[in-house]
């Protein structure tokens, strides 16, 4: 069978599998998986065209990783074709640890334990059937590989998984302020003691990739009705699952039943096959499916929240730079309590408080260096004549109140 397929993706043309064992992987259970699972949770319902998935980016990750390797080895760094896979495969699986609608139910299928870690885990499982031929990729994934900047490559300030959905999220959304210029900041690469550089001449496109990752987050990401959506699909799933620990049988797929109704610790999830297996069955149509089922539901907050996700009528959400006062928040649960009669404490489903943080760079954490003409290296708020970009190294913190429309 040929294995060096050519993929035709919107956002780049053209994209090569390099190896035969790639291929193979992409074409496992676990991997197939990510074409069900949206790259941006909630998000199409502010922006219709988001509805690319994480098996997209990670198929343009792996392309961007490509072009890097190239334009490494062309500037004479040593790099072998096996560290070539490795990093390559870091990259393809790097996200094949999501739940279903990726970062928005991340918290509340499996607590404690983040896509990252589920990411280790599958790849360690990977690793055993594939008769240990990602031993180096996980290496290379952990950061525990002796050539450190291969690991940057990979998570990094500056890395393809970034630049790859910055990429894409901006073409899918339509929010142009997100574009980068990916190929020449690739160009721009270089290795210097161990460390990924950007030459000096490509300052520009890095102070650019920066802005547009600040404004990304408050225009996509962190944009208010995107949080109403998302935190209402969380709720949802705390629901059902307060209710399922109670003894009520809810309708669900098999795979979201196992856990609503199990409490998976961090261990038990690493060291069983079978929570490994049933979490790698999930995806968006396993929600889906039951919110659908729920609308109609006897319990009123559940098949409530249920209807109001279905229907697009999400929470009303205002955001602000100091915390809603606790007069304020009372007084909203009082409505809820009174306008719905429920308890006080199901009136947490109906009003609730959140925050949210955005910080595009953080310096000392795993920096972008700046390779200058003389030779020296450079932290890029240092090296650049641009006073904005020690403002985006600032955390800048939000709070967010969330009630039922019609409470205010």
């Amino acid at each position: 069978m040929n294995k060096k397929k050519i993929i035709n993706d919107p956002v780049y043309g053209f994209i090569n599998i390099p190896s035969e064992l790639i291929f193979d992987l992409i074409e496992h259970p676990y991997f197939q998986r990510l074409r069900y699972i949206k790259q941006l949770g909630m998000t199409h319902l502010v922006y219709p065209g988001a509805l690319h998935t994480r098996f997209h980016h990670a198929l343009g990750a792996m392309h961007l990783m490509s072009l890097t390797i190239e334009t490494l080895c062309n500037k004479g760094q040593d790099i072998t074709p096996q560290e070539e896979e490795a990093v390559t495969i870091a990259i393809l699986l790097h996200d094949i640890g999501h739940g279903p609608f990726s970062h928005a139910l991340e918290q509340t299928i499996v607590e404690g334990i983040s896509h990252e870690d589920i990411s280790s885990v599958l790849m360690d499982r990977l690793n055993e059937l594939f008769d240990g031929r990602l031993n180096m990729a996980i290496d290379v994934f952990n950061g525990t590989y002796h050539k450190k900047f291969l690991h940057q490559l990979v998570s990094s300030q500056l890395d393809m998984d970034r630049m790859d959905y910055l990429t894409r999220d901006s073409f899918f959304t339509g929010v142009s302020e997100g574009v980068i210029s990916f190929d020449r900041i690739i160009k721009m690469l270089d290795v210097r003691d161990d460390h990924v550089v950007v030459e000096e001449k490509g300052i520009y496109s890095i102070e650019k990739f920066l802005v547009a990752r600040r404004l990304m987050y408050w225009q996509v990401y962190l944009h208010k009705t995107v949080i109403a959506a998302e935190l209402m699909l969380g709720k949802i799933l705390e629901r059902s699952r307060e209710l399922s620990l109670e003894g009520e049988n809810l309708f669900a797929t098999p795979a979201l039943k196992y856990f609503l109704t199990n409490n998976i610790t961090i261990n038990a999830f690493v060291n069983s096959n079978n929570d490994l297996d049933t979490f790698a069955s999930l995806d968006d149509t396993d929600i889906m499916s039951a919110i659908k089922v729920w609308a109609t539901h006897d319990d009123f907050i559940l098949s409530m929240l249920c209807k109001n996700l279905i229907t697009r009528n999400l929470y009303h959400v205002e955001i602000s730079s100091v915390p809603p006062t606790v007069s304020v928040i009372n007084e909203l649960v009082a409505n809820a309590i009174e306008k719905y009669g429920i308890t006080e404490d199901e009136a947490s489903y109906f009003v609730f408080t959140d925050s949210i943080t955005n910080k595009a760079y953080k310096i000392g954490d795993g920096n972008i260096r700046i390779l200058m003409k003389d030779g020296s290296v450079q932290d890029i708020t240092t090296a650049s004549d641009n006073s904005n970009l020690e403002a985006l190294a600032k955390t800048v913190k939000k709070y967010v109140l969330c009630c039922i429309k019609g409470l205010l």
